[in-house]
């Protein structure tokens, strides 16, 4: 048996890691300052089995009491969102770096094996065929703020592999390609909770941009999978791996997809990004990954149908609302 610390262990991704090392017999020490995580995300799980800690890994005494007796590190907890991000793009600058510099400057000097999840915003504007871990990333202008939470997760994959080549710390990086699926909250932009809500409840489904933008989702059981998968293969030690289901779908056919699986009359409506998100937002067309590093390390690729994961999300809000 393992002591696991997941930081962010409360939000939508970490709590199902979670889940899944209590389920595998682990004590799971979680830090989460519950800025967009939830206890609720938690409330089911076996007291005895698992520590909550409320606060931010930027606190030094939290995150040494957090990593006593701790082999393994998933290190989730970081500014989410598109519409936080263009928020605060101060703080999710400041604090994505800060607080994954303090977990790697602490996991490195006691060894624990780390894996940290980045995001394939990484790659910025490149939308390239089937994305790679050693392709470029392609930014915008500073100007726009769109840019600021990749850049942050750019700068701590840079960090982490500094503290792995100098330092030797075992650590693993993670490129999560759209994950989505139960537990998911469309508050902060993520677009299939979104539009699962609204068409459930009715309202107009609404699309940002011309909806010809094309995504890849994967589902979480499956982030979790590769997460875990990861964490235990050695040969994963100081590589960038991308974890995404590589289908490739547009927000609009998305769009029609969740209406047709909620069985919702909801229209569909078209919003312009500049309303949506304010003067000079900047999107990507597309973002596809490549997973056959991910296939050969560990065995394991996301597979699970959108639909499956669609309707997954569809079930668990409705349960929420009932």
């Amino acid at each position: 048996m393992s002591r696991v610390l997941v930081t962010g262990g409360a939000g939508f991704v970490g709590s199902h890691l979670v889940d899944r090392w209590i389920k595998d017999g682990h004590e799971v020490v979680v830090v989460d300052d519950l800025s967009t995580g939830s206890r609720r995300n938690l409330a089911h799980l076996p007291e005895g089995r698992i520590t909550f800690i409320e606060g931010s890994v930027e606190d030094t005494f939290i995150l040494e009491k957090a990593m006593e007796g701790v082999d393994l590190i998933f290190h989730l907890a970081a500014a989410v969102g598109v519409f936080e991000v263009i928020r605060r793009p101060l703080s999710t600058l400041l604090n994505n770096i800060r607080a994954s510099e303090q977990v790697f400057e602490f996991g490195s000097e006691r060894g624990i094996r780390t894996v940290f999840t980045s995001t394939s915003e990484v790659y910025g504007k490149n939308d390239a065929d089937r994305l790679r871990e050693d392709d470029d990333s392609i930014f915008g202008s500073t100007q726009k703020v769109r840019w600021t939470y990749a850049l942050s997760k750019a700068a701590d994959e840079f960090i982490a592999l500094a503290f792995h080549r100098e330092r030797g710390y075992p650590i693993t990086i993670a490129r999560l390609f759209n994950t989505t699926g139960p537990r998911q909250s469309g508050s902060y932009g993520m677009v299939v909770p979104r539009f699962v809500r609204q068409a459930i409840n009715g309202e107009p489904v609404t699309i940002h941009g011309d909806g010809n933008q094309t995504r890849c989702f994967t589902n979480v059981f499956d982030c979790v999978e590769a997460l875990t998968r990861l964490a235990t293969t050695d040969s994963t030690i100081g590589q960038v791996v991308n974890v995404g289901q590589p289908s490739e779908v547009s927000i609009r056919e998305l769009a029609e997809l969740v209406r047709e699986l909620a069985g919702s009359r909801s229209e569909i409506r078209y919003v312009p990004y500049d309303e949506a998100y304010g003067l000079g937002f900047e999107d990507m067309r597309r973002r596809v990954p490549d997973v056959s590093l991910l296939s050969r390390l560990t065995g394991f690729a996301p597979n699970t149908p959108l639909e499956v994961t669609i309707g997954q999300i569809i079930a668990d809000q409705r349960k929420a609302a009932a």
